[in-house]
């Protein structure tokens, strides 16, 4: 049974005893070591808080997490300030400009790579509390994720600044369990984020492409900033999977009805969009125009949303496509818009899997 691997991480799964060997990695014990928790020293003495953190240079990747063995990374958590005290307008930008990567089993292209906080659904750079099952932000920027991630022979993880200084008090724990063996179905967790600045009239966004073999689609989180007037969420989620070609076997009803929600989020008092957060489904994060500041001016209207499969995974066998339309209403009828989009693609598949599409410099993944 596949709990009895040490995946299982639910309430159903707990009073089961296996053999695996649970181990957790932090600044204090940076390779997992059994026994060697906690011995550095601080100002009260050995083992007294001695090294919590760590310093990220700029330009400098940093492997967080390096893992020899079979076994499956079940929960880690981060936190990091969202700005440098630095002048300018790069000093906003650290969610975006860390970029965290995974690779399993020794292999050279990252299975994950995505900025910081759009990994855990904060896009924008901008920090927003997510209470969902696989990710957890709390306050103030606690950043945790439960997805469980196998690897058979190892696991890396980094992270690179690319911001423009040097980052102080990087925080993390990684915790996982070692086993003897996986499951034969246990595929590997893959996460990649992309962003088109003005999306072309008429033509779907694209989340994910190119996903060769077979797997299991799991979740999209979407910043996505409006960059026309009225009602931007008319557009459809595809899923064109295993062989489809011009139609996909699976299409949504509109953006806001693929996270859960309905009437453009709106209150029905304020006529405000109103944010929610569930652990499937979530609409976290809205900021308009109205919001002015020395540094930034003025902000287009931007939402961060996620919908996890959990429940309802999408299984492919061969392939697998993902997009989003932009359609707009104007109250009176449908119309094609323009807007920037930036997405979270996150799934199961078994190795190997395609390259990516190289990451957009940092510069261009600044929010507007």
């Amino acid at each position: 049974m596949l709990q009895l691997h040490g995946l299982g991480n639910g309430l159903s799964t707990a009073p089961l005893v296996t053999n695996g060997r649970t181990r957790s990695i932090t600044a204090e014990n940076l390779a997992g070591e059994k026994g060697q928790g906690g011995k550095a020293a601080s100002n009260l003495g050995t083992a007294r808080k001695g090294r919590p953190c760590i310093d990220l240079k700029q330009g400098e990747t940093v492997t967080l997490a390096h893992i020899q063995g079979a076994g499956v990374l079940q929960h880690f958590w981060i936190t990091v300030t969202d700005k440098t005290s630095a002048k300018g307008h790069q000093d906003q930008y650290v969610l975006r400009d860390l970029v965290l990567r995974m690779y399993w089993d020794d292999e050279e292209a990252p299975s994950v790579e995505v900025p910081l906080g759009d990994f855990f659904c904060n896009g924008f750079a901008r920090r927003s509390n997510v209470n969902s099952l696989p990710i957890s932000v709390n306050p103030t920027g606690g950043m945790n994720c439960y997805f469980a991630m196998p690897f058979r022979t190892s696991a890396k993880i980094t992270i690179e600044n690319q911001h423009a200084y040097d980052i102080g008090g990087f925080f993390y724990t990684f915790n996982y369990t070692l086993v003897d063996e996986l499951p034969d179905n246990a595929a590997y967790f893959h996460a990649q984020w992309r962003r088109e600045r003005l999306t072309e009239l008429g033509k779907d966004y694209t989340i994910l492409d190119n996903v060769k073999g077979a797997g299991q689609y799991v979740g999209t989180y979407l910043a996505w900033a409006a960059l026309e007037r009225n009602w931007w969420g008319e557009g459809e989620m595809k899923f064109y999977m295993d062989g489809d070609e011009e139609w996909p076997t699976i299409c949504g009803t509109g953006t806001e009805d693929y996270v859960g929600g309905a009437w453009c989020f709106s209150n029905l008092k304020t006529s405000e969009p109103e944010s929610y957060s569930t652990p499937y489904l979530g609409y976290t994060y809205y900021k308009d125009t109205t919001e002015i500041d020395p540094w930034s001016g003025h902000q287009v209207p931007m939402h961060g949303m996620y919908r996890w499969h959990l429940p309802d995974p999408i299984r492919f066998e061969s392939d697998l496509k993902v997009t989003v339309q932009q359609i707009g209403h104007d109250h009176s009828r449908l119309f094609e818009r323009s807007d920037d989009v930036s997405s979270v693609a996150y799934w199961y598949q078994m190795e190997p899997h395609a390259d990516f599409p190289a990451l957009l410099p940092v510069q261009q993944r600044w929010p507007r």
